[in-house]
């Protein structure tokens, strides 16, 4: 919502919200002119109705219950009300744009995308899920030509969008709690490629090969085939060596300053996209060198008694598969983007969801295996009520079947948590923070600690 506010505040709209937590992106929105008020209440949309002389808008999300009560006072007052894809749908259609979707790396490669198009001097306006580096936010408004916005999966509201050009970058079965199934999924995502005037796909998932039919491809796999590859030659711990190639020719050797095979195809995406819309590849080149991830991915929160606290929104089977490989591969190599590279993996898992964990806990187990230790911490619920069986013991017992020499432990809360980092790792360590609830809190809450005891170090970056 937040990125939706700084556009429409940038294109003189009056815009308003509440938050009842004051964190950064409510200081930045206030910072920009836009009030945001602390609490939700039925007294909110009074006054907003009675100071602007002309009845609000009022845009919420999935995420806002019936239950809400300025959604309650707008419904009682015949306020017009708009989901926020409807808002998002109606940013895509005033000008041309690019729209991420995909089960995992949208956030990603349209941070990628955004990155390569700014520093190519495009300026992009932006719409992401995450804060781009580049931008210090996750939304812009550029005075260029392109949108670039993700599409989120998760309630189907996708459909909503029709861009210029759509990208999708896998497909696998989650959020349970909307889909019936994986063919409800793709039956989504195909009603979402149909409404792109082109649409550009990985050619590397299967099912993504199967079902639909694409514009264009790409691959980090083979570049016969494909319209566009990104074939590795070296993948270390801070960086992958690949070829570019375009219809099947080499078009020249690159440098991407991130590891990982899943971060060379979301930025393989991101170059594919940006060639579809006219940036010369040697343009795109010579911007790679200033690619980072968004928050939240793989996201260095700094150095607490020479252990380095990195945070990562990994809260999918395979996300959290293709993370503990990065930082596995950053202990092998002796190469990490990491201040210095670590002798070992710390793993902290939150899970997220009940029904998300019931659906995967098999999965959840074998993901969580490339690790040196593993911290479970307890479901986070995300408004779900608990499901018998389901919980971070169910899915410990899973994973000692399958390593019973994995230092393991599960914390019943936060707190206790904090203190199993404290005791077990050590210095030299990847602390290694996943999921999608408030795991992110690791770094803050040990930063909390070491101001309790000031003999300790605590070194932000």
């Amino acid at each position: 919502m937040s990125a939706l506010a700084v556009i429409l505040a940038k294109r003189n709209h009056s815009v308003s919200g509440s938050d009842s937590r004051e964190n950064t992106t409510v200081q930045q929105l206030r910072d920009q002119g836009i009030r945001v008020f602390s609490e939700q209440s039925t007294a909110t949309i009074r006054t907003l109705a009675d100071e602007d002389g002309k009845p609000p808008i009022v845009v919420v999300s999935t995420a806002i219950p019936e239950s809400n009560p300025e959604l309650r006072e707008a419904r009682r007052s015949g306020l017009e009300i708009w989901h926020r894809s409807d808002l998002l749908a109606a940013l895509i259609a005033l000008q041309p744009s690019i729209a991420v979707a995909g089960s995992h790396g949208k956030t990603t490669t349209s941070t990628l995308t955004t990155t390569l198009l700014h520093a190519a001097g495009e300026d992009p306006t932006a719409i992401i899920g995450g804060i781009v580096p580049c931008l210090g936010s996750n939304g812009h408004c550029g005075e260029g030509r392109l949108l670039i916005a993700e599409a989120d999966e998760s309630d189907g509201s996708l459909v909503k969008f029709q861009p210029s050009l759509g990208v999708i970058t896998n497909l696998e079965l989650d959020h349970t709690d909307h889909y019936s199934g994986l063919d409800d999924l793709i039956a989504t995502l195909q009603r979402f490629g149909k409404g792109c005037d082109r649409l550009l796909a990985n050619a590397d998932d299967p099912i993504l090969r199967e079902h639909f039919q694409a514009d264009a491809w790409w691959s980090v796999k083979r570049s016969d085939d494909v319209d566009y590859a990104s074939i590795p030659h070296q993948l270390d711990g801070d960086r992958c060596l690949a070829t570019f190639h375009e219809h099947g020719e080499a078009v020249g050797e690159f440098t991407l300053p991130m590891p990982g095979l899943h971060n060379l195809s979301n930025a393989t995406a991101a170059l594919a996209a940006c060639r579809l819309e006219g940036i010369p590849f040697e343009t795109l080149r010579q911007c790679l060198a200033v690619l980072q991830t968004p928050g939240r991915r793989f996201d260095h929160r700094g150095t607490w008694k020479g252990r380095h606290i990195v945070d990562d929104y990994a809260h999918h089977p395979s996300e959290v598969k293709a993370t503990l490989d990065m930082a596995g591969l950053m202990v092998k190599s002796g190469r990490s983007p990491l201040p210095s590279a670590p002798q070992r993996v710390v793993a902290v898992f939150q899970p997220h969801r009940y029904s998300r964990t019931s659906e995967f806990l098999d999965a959840f187990a074998e993901a969580l295996l490339n690790c040196d230790v593993l911290l479970l911490a307890p479901i986070y619920s995300a408004g779900e009520s608990p499901l018998e069986g389901v919980s971070s013991h169910a899915l410990a017992q899973q994973v000692r079947q399958l390593k019973p020499e994995l230092q393991l432990q599960v914390a019943d809360t936060l707190d206790e948590l904090i203190e199993q980092v404290q005791t077990v790792s050590l210095a030299d360590d990847l602390v290694l923070a996943m999921g999608a609830g408030d795991v992110n809190s690791l770094w803050q809450r040990l930063e909390r600690s070491e101001r309790s005891n000031p003999a300790s170090t605590a070194v932000t970056v």
